[in-house]
């Protein structure tokens, strides 16, 4: 762990952005963060507002660590990534996919207030835009019980052409190990890891097919290693709508493992309006290059968070770095 000088000398470089979305995704519009520098470069600290402090300490543990160590050496160059695709019309979706020049999509299902045939429709464009060699996945952010989950997910993979997985369809890791055993479609965990005490229990529960690891919420780079290392499943690095440095920290992650079978979910910077460093992650034929330092934030004053926003950040940060020393 760094020590308080060396935390605080981090803390005190923070700069807070806000930067608008593009599309409403997963309930915001504006996609808040704060950036801090150290003598390694720059990490992101942007827990979601919903989240409470000690739920943001991992978040912080990841910033510093970004901003004060090196990350892993990596083993590959570059790293192919999905397309995400959030709630939107069906039109919306097609030029979402066509756009991003990626063969896989993620596809966003099972949002509040939004009807079962409208998640089919999304998913049926997405199909037609990628073509049939194109691979689909959905992920449903724990929305479902176990008996919708096993109504919805053959619909989908029905109007998919086939699914390459689900993601998180369920919140408890028993749920995950019943739907698994009810579904032919591979399920992946996200919530049930980077939520949960222990993120290797469902791994030890057979309770998915697939880890979705995020740095961030596990603690940074390295931390995030060691838990995909641990958990023995096929591994998709996936970002929290991060920034460009958040998302130089996900890329040194996946650079980083062994395996990597599948696309992952690192293509996040094209949801945004735009970013904090000209030197942005946009993805190239869907894949994007494995950074040796997070990117400098040269655009942090344009996107820089008003009076608001920002005292609402820094006293966050505050009170969650007292956590960090304290505990």
């Amino acid at each position: 762990m760094n020590g308080p000088a060396e935390v605080a000398e981090v803390l005190a470089s923070a700069v807070v952005v806000a930067i608008p979305m593009k599309d409403r995704f997963r309930g915001i519009t504006v996609r808040e963060a704060v950036l801090l520098r150290g003598p390694a470069g720059w990490g992101e600290f942007a827990p979601f507002r919903d989240y409470g402090d000690a739920d943001c300490l991992p978040w912080l543990r990841s910033a510093i660590a970004a901003a004060t160590t090196q990350w892993p050496d990596p083993v590959r160059d570059r790293v192919e990534v999905n397309t995400t695709v959030p709630v939107v019309i069906p039109d919306r979706a097609v030029a979402l996919v066509r756009a991003s020049g990626c063969r896989t999509a993620k596809v966003k299902v099972a949002d509040p207030g939004s009807a079962a045939g409208a998640d089919l429709e999304r998913v049926a464009a997405v199909r037609d835009a990628l073509g049939p060699g194109g691979r689909i996945r959905v992920d449903a952010n724990a929305a479902w019980t176990v008996d919708e989950a096993a109504l919805l997910v053959p619909a989908l993979d029905r109007a998919a052409g086939g699914l390459e997985y689900v993601e998180q369809p369920c919140r408890t890791i028993e749920e995950l190990a019943a739907v698994r055993r009810r579904l032919d479609v591979p399920v992946a965990a996200d919530e049930s890891i980077r939520r949960e005490r222990d993120p290797l229990a469902v791994a030890r529960a057979g309770a998915a097919d697939i880890a979705v690891v995020k740095v961030a919420p596990l603690g940074g780079v390295t931390a995030a290693l060691r838990i995909a290392e641990a958990a023995g499943l096929p591994t998709v690095v996936s970002s929290a709508v991060d920034t460009a440095v958040g998302l130089a920290a996900g890329l040194a992650l996946a650079g980083a493992l062994p395996d990597l079978p599948y696309a992952c979910g690192l293509g996040t910077g094209s949801l945004l309006t735009g970013d904090v460093s000209s030197s942005a992650v946009h993805p190239d034929a869907g894949s994007l290059a494995v950074p040796r330092v997070a990117p400098d934030p040269d655009l942090r004053e344009q996107w820089a968070a008003d009076d608001e926003v920002r005292t609402w950040w820094l006293d966050r940060l505050r009170r969650v770095a007292a956590l960090l020393l304290t505990g």
